[in-house]
């Protein structure tokens, strides 16, 4: 194998840097004042809530990977249909996964009074808070990710030496901490959506339609459990999320790099290493962008979006144009091509990011008519936000569909042909494209982790009574928060698409070394027509003849058939879990308001640990099929179609899974911000009928944004990380 070059220690030192300026970060967020006694107060609860849960979930999960990783250390040392590596390296993906969550959720539970502290005094002074303790989650995630990246690539370059097969070898391997990341994220997702939008149903339900007391009321039982569930949702489980996603789009390509180029000597090397180096560049320039972001007083929506979008933007574009000089620096064959591709990704995102603003924000039309339906009652609203969402996937689709296209056409040489060569530098071209959305992970994870330590900010200062302008600065900030947090939901699902689509070339591989060891062991694979298939010298294009993957196969179709029906019964879980907890929850509050006298009058405090505990058991109980529902489609649909099926299978799942995300995070996302805009004095202010149409909707939007959307783009990766790993066992059952 060529020897590691120098520029290589780029990567590991992008990760400490962002490590440090994360931890520089957080001691800077925890030297602001936490405010009035009772501001702390409320802060504990919340911090107490979400550690209790995130303890609580960790527990499960890792029963949960306990048995996966011995069914992996069988498959690998019992059956040999495995790599030896792969326990320990799903271990490590899950590890560093609930980490990035961890780290991000402890500093939003400290962050938000401080956040709405910082309002008392201005409103750029609270932006700039919330939106820097929200960057300690984006350069956690990013550190962590390449860190884990580089240790093993270090380790595994150690053990593997020789032809251009080793780097193969070690990019397929490497995949598996990425199937760990996945599970892990997955799990975190679903139970902390479930948790999160059980309390939020209950709270808005009972205390706004029943009650008509205000939203994060301190007489309403589910309010603690409410906030406590935007950090182990909307906090705990993004970072999961997106390290995930960062950390599959920079593997899949490194992937794609070792085969695409693997007869072209030290340039398969560099080419491995290209998706690391251009995020570790990333890391540099989402640290200028953060920087950058600080607003005025008496700022407008648009204002507040400017101020983040000038962040992103400039980061973006400078990350475009080092992307040039870094591919030419490392003399990457068709380097300026790659570079378009790379480009092409981050105007994916740009573009997609600003429709999802667009469907979403009520600073524009779509989602003022939501609100303006609400005249006509919940049901209106309901339609209306529905058709909205279904309208709102035809931007990202065709975006994501014009830069596959083009960073292929860019990466092969200007050209579309599917000849063997030519398709693995056009794959290439896609996973890059996808590591070109996310390089700046630091900043626009820092505009989503920013919202829902807005929202909590927001609902301490309701409930420690911090006076009318106060809460005026912290509902901006929070609808800020909402735009952003779709916008970002939009840009993760986005990426997953790319992110697939170049996994599904890795599984390729990843057959071809499982056939390989079998051959190795007396195996032989007969072709069609009779003679022995022999996969050391067989591209691409002749393992997907081999096993005639095409439109004409029922074995495609099917799997096709099947993949696109997991999405939808997947979300059905999932909103039928939210359900059936928020069930629960309405019940224990009003009993409250029942049982309870003087809660409405402020008299009687409220038990809202029942309703923590409620949420918490809730989400334990409901998580656990859905997530164990992705992992077993994949391998069943391997052992009874094969390789064909399970090809099928990714298409159908990422095609459907995709267009759905989309709608319900972008639904959700209007629905919710056509609530904030009633409030805001619009079609009668709170507590009109107007408004409480707009909460049924917001409500049933929660868990179409916050947990059945969200968890469709891990769902897709996660079924493409476990068909990847368990390609040992497919290709046994040949």
């Amino acid at each position: 194998m060529q020897t590691i070059p120098v520029v290589f220690w780029l990567i590991p030192l992008s990760s400490i840097v962002a490590l440090g300026m994360a931890w520089y970060f957080f001691r800077q967020m925890m030297g602001e004042d936490e405010g009035t006694p009772r501001m702390r107060e409320i802060a504990g609860h919340v911090r107490r809530g979400a550690m209790a849960y995130l303890k609580q979930q960790y527990k499960v999960v890792g029963i949960v990977f306990a048995i996966l990783a011995v069914i992996f250390a069988v498959m690998a040392y019992g059956l040999g249909v495995q790599n030896p590596w792969v326990p320990f390296a799903f271990l490590t993906g899950g590890l560093f996964s609930g980490l990035a969550g961890f780290f991000g959720m402890k500093t939003a539970t400290y962050a938000s009074a401080r956040t709405a502290n910082a309002a008392r005094q201005g409103l750029d002074r609270g932006l700039r808070v919330a939106f820097r303790s929200g960057a300690v989650m984006g350069l956690v995630v990013v550190g962590l990710g390449l860190l884990d990246i580089a240790i093993w690539f270090l380790i595994l370059s150690h053990f593997y030496n020789g032809d251009s097969t080793a780097l193969i070898t070690i990019t397929t391997t490497m995949l598996t901490f990425g199937m760990g990341a996945s599970t892990q994220a997955l799990f975190a997702r679903v139970g902390g959506g479930i948790y999160t939008k059980a309390a939020d149903v209950g709270a808005d339900l009972v205390g706004k339609v029943e009650q008509d007391i205000p939203e994060d009321d301190p007489r309403n039982p589910a309010t603690i459990a409410d906030n406590v569930g935007d950090n182990v949702g909307d906090v705990a489980g993004m970072g999961a999320d997106l390290y995930e996603s960062y950390c599959g789009s920079i593997l899949s390509t490194a992937a794609l790099g070792a085969t695409a180029f693997a007869l072209s000597g030290d340039m398969q090397m560099r080419a491995v290493i290209a998706p690391m180096i251009i995020a570790s560049i990333g890391i540099f320039l989402s640290l200028i962008g953060i920087f950058l972001v600080r607003t005025k007083e008496g700022a407008t929506m648009k204002d507040l979006l400017k101020s983040l979008a000038l962040g992103t933007n400039v980061s973006a574009i400078l990350i475009a144009a080092a992307t040039f000089l870094i591919l030419y620096l490392l003399q990457l064959e068709g380097w300026l091509g790659i570079s378009f591709s790379v480009l092409t990704g981050l105007a994916a995102g740009v573009i997609i990011g600003q429709g999802t603003e667009y469907y979403t924000s009520h600073s524009y039309r779509p989602t003022q008519q939501i609100a303006a339906a609400s005249q006509t009652g919940s049901a209106t609203v309901i339609i209306k936000g529905i058709g909205t969402g279904m309208i709102s996937t035809m931007i990202p689709v065709v975006t994501i569909s014009v830069a596959i296209i083009l960073s292929y056409l860019c990466a092969n040489g200007f050209s579309l042909a599917v000849d063997a060569t030519s398709l693995s530098r056009g794959l290439y071209g896609i996973g890059i494209a996808a590591v070109g959305m996310l390089s700046t992970l630091g900043i626009t994870l820092a505009t989503d982790a920013y919202g829902p330590i807005a929202d909590n900010a927001g609902g301490n200062a309701e409930m420690s009574e911090l006076g009318e302008e106060v809460r005026h600065r912290t509902d901006a900030l929070d609808a800020l928060g909402n735009t952003t947090a779709a916008t970002g939901k939009g840009f993760a699902i986005g990426s997953a698409a790319l992110t697939a689509l170049a996994l599904l070339a890795s599984y390729v591989e990843e057959i071809k070394i499982a056939m390989q060891r079998a051959v190795d062991s007396g195996h032989q694979f007969i072709d069609a027509a009779g003679n022995v298939f022999n996969p050391s010298s067989a591209n691409m294009v002749d393992f997907m003849n081999f096993f005639q993957v095409n439109l004409m196969n029922p074995k495609v179709l099917v799997g096709t058939f099947i993949g696109a029906m997991a999405a939808f019964l997947f979300c059905g879980l999932t909103m039928g879990a939210v359900g059936r907890a928020a069930q629960t929850m309405v019940e224990e509050v009003r009993r409250q308001f029942r049982e309870i006298k003087g809660i409405l009058e402020g008299k009687s405090t409220p038990d809202y640990g029942r309703c923590v505990e409620i949420s918490t058991r809730s989400a334990q109980r409901e998580m656990i099929f859905p997530s164990l529902l992705a992992i077993a489609i994949p391998i069943v649909v391997g052992l009874l179609l094969g390789v064909a099926g399970v090809m099928g299978l990714l298409a159908g799942g990422l095609s459907a899974g995709f267009t759905l995300a989309v709608f319900m995070a972008n639904a959700g996302g209007a629905w919710d911000n056509a609530k904030k805009m009633v409030e805001e004095g619009n079609f009668g202010g709170k507590g009109s009928d107007c408004h409480k149409a707009t909460v049924v909707g917001d409500t049933v939007g929660d868990p179409f944004k916050d947990t059945s959307g969200p968890s469709l783009n891990i769902l897709i990766k996660l079924m493409s990380m476990v068909s990847i790993v368990m390609a040992g066992l497919t290709v046994a059952f040949l």
